[in-house]
């Protein structure tokens, strides 16, 4: 996510909240988005909204 030009980690935000709450991060699985096309309306939009088309995203495991 941008907020004023600048990415915005969520996921890694949201795996703080987990730690502050007494979960250990025991592995990340990072899964890249195969089949992702940059069709003519996301690329257009991108641009035209300024963001980014996400080509990965997060998996945390806990314990606790």
């Amino acid at each position: 996510m941008c907020k004023k030009g600048m990415v915005q980690p969520l996921a890694f935000e949201t795996m703080r909240v987990f730690e502050l709450a007494g979960f250990k991060t025991k592995e990340i699985i990072i899964k890249e988005q195969h089949n992702c096309k940059a069709t003519g309306y996301w690329e257009t939009n991108s641009v035209k909204f300024n963001f980014l088309l996400l080509a990965h995203e997060y998996l945390f495991v806990f314990k606790k």
